[in-house]
């Protein structure tokens, strides 16, 4: 497969002003410069992952798809805390399940996912899944989210529920099952067990778990207290092309990124 690369950005003339606007995420001019890029910001998302509470023993993993071998992919390490890896500790392994670059162990079950993932959407750059807290407890009730707010609108009509739990996923007839259930969204409420989201870009898919468990916290909390008020319908379609768009993904990622390059710089290493 040929990698291409988009322009980062065009200029608006408005009012004798010239207006910088994403209109993509940014892409890197060669393979090489796009590599070196995903592998950065897989680090810093484990980085970012320790930080809010997303790493529970050896479990969760986030993946990114190969530039310049597209059916291959960077994985974190098992067993090695997130707030520790760097872009020298990462992965990368064929569609065998062989590491091809790297020292350390593959997480089987991580393997079993996300290879699934990758083969079945070409579309899906990054995917990330972990043992989040609050995830975990609005999995366990087998429903998807409700657009209670502005931010959860970003899952309306976009997110799935994969409701057959049959212990740890180590088979790959479990997660082409896992795979299958994506079909047309961004995310997945995986029932017992916690969340899963996907994204054009690292930061994309990162963000989304982010939000999608800061979602359920909301959630949670709101049915706790009472009845909440759903947006209506058409509002909250709306509200989703608003907020829910890849660039949208990566760009409220840059805030993290930037706090983990200031005080974590050693992730580069």
């Amino acid at each position: 497969m040929t990698a291409h690369f988009r322009p980062a950005v065009y200029d608006l003339p408005r009012d004798g002003h010239t207006v910088f606007r994403w209109e993509h995420p940014p892409q890197q001019a060669t393979v090489e410069l796009e590599r070196r890029q995903r592998k950065q910001s897989l680090a810093a998302a484990f980085r970012v992952f320790a930080r809010l509470g997303f790493d529970m023993g050896g479990a969760g993993h986030i993946t990114v798809r190969d530039p310049g071998r597209p059916d291959h992919f960077w994985v974190n390490p098992v067993g090695v805390y997130f707030g520790h890896v760097r872009v020298s500790d990462l992965l990368l392994v064929n569609p065998q399940g062989e590491v091809i670059e790297g020292e350390g162990a593959l997480n089987l079950a991580a393997f079993a996912i996300h290879a699934a993932l990758h083969e079945a959407h070409p579309e899906v750059v990054a995917a990330a899944h972990a043992h989040s807290l609050h995830g975990k407890a609005w999995s366990s009730l087998g429903r998807l989210l409700d657009p209670l707010t502005q931010d959860a609108c970003a899952f309306y009509e976009r997110h799935g529920l994969f409701d057959n739990f049959s212990g740890v996923v180590l088979e790959a007839s479990e997660g082409a099952r896992i795979a299958a259930a994506l079909q047309g969204h961004k995310a997945l409420i995986l029932q017992n067990h916690g969340l899963l989201t996907v994204g054009e870009t690292v930061e994309a898919a990162v963000w989304r778990f982010i939000a999608m468990d800061n979602a359920a916290q909301t959630q949670l909390l709101a049915e706790a207290a009472g009845t909440p008020r759903l947006i209506p319908h058409e509002v909250a379609r709306h509200t989703a092309r608003q907020v829910g768009s890849e660039f949208g993904g990566w760009f409220s990622f840059q805030p993290y990124r930037e706090r983990i390059v200031r005080e974590e710089a050693d992730f580069l290493d």
